[in-house]
């Protein structure tokens, strides 16, 4: 692996490729699948465009679709980099969500509810977490412990999930609760911050 050589600090963020209730449109949230034959294509793709990335930690969540994800990552690019899991970077929850179609559920509760529980801020499905709930944990966990390591001068790869990782782009960018609504980070594509001493993001772009 390459390390930083100028004053810049690198975070990447992926989102883990394809799993099996992506492919079958349910709600997945902190429900613990596994990635699809695309979803390792995905990781294997992402992988490809981290070789040469000045990489040193990684952290993911407790999910194993996540940490699928991260294992390719590792394995394609010859890194073994120490790997910190945690449930504050798990997916958003969907609480009753879970488990269940979601064309199926637009039925059951009106497709005007599921959107409303899918792209509102700060509007929870029943049991589960809104997006500002999922930022609550998300961005603590960020502060306390991975800018630090970025203060320090080491490259971190974060592999999580979409909601996750959605809350720690709207925090990095500074975007607004309707802004980081219209967002989509796709599947297996990794997507890199470039910052400097202080963590003021100076540029990002997808690889």
């Amino acid at each position: 692996m390459n390390k930083q050589t100028n004053g810049d600090r690198t975070l990447i963020i992926v989102r883990h490729g394809q799993s099996q209730w992506n492919l079958e449109n349910r709600f997945t949230g902190w429900k613990d699948v596994s990635i699809t034959e695309q979803g390792r294509i995905e990781a294997f793709q992402a992988a490809e465009k981290l070789k040469g990335q000045p990489m040193e930690i990684a952290f993911t969540s407790m999910l194993k679709r996540a940490w699928e994800t991260l294992d390719i990552i590792q394995t394609t690019c010859h890194w073994q980099l120490p790997v910190i899991k945690d449930a504050a970077l798990n997916e958003r929850s969907y609480g009753k969500l879970e488990g269940l179609n979601k064309a199926e559920t637009a039925v059951e509760y009106g497709e005007a509810q599921v959107h409303i529980w899918r792209r509102s801020y700060d509007v929870a499905p029943p049991g589960g977490e809104s997006l500002q709930d999922t930022a609550k944990r998300v961005i603590p966990y960020y502060e306390h412990e991975i800018s630090p390591l970025l203060r320090e001068g080491k490259g971190v790869l974060v592999v999580a999930h979409g909601n996750s990782l959605r809350a720690l782009m709207m925090h990095l960018e500074n975007l607004s609760p309707k802004q980081i609504l219209e967002i989509e980070l796709p599947t297996g594509v990794p997507k890199r911050y470039v910052m400097d001493a202080s963590l003021n993001v100076k540029h990002a772009d997808f690889l």
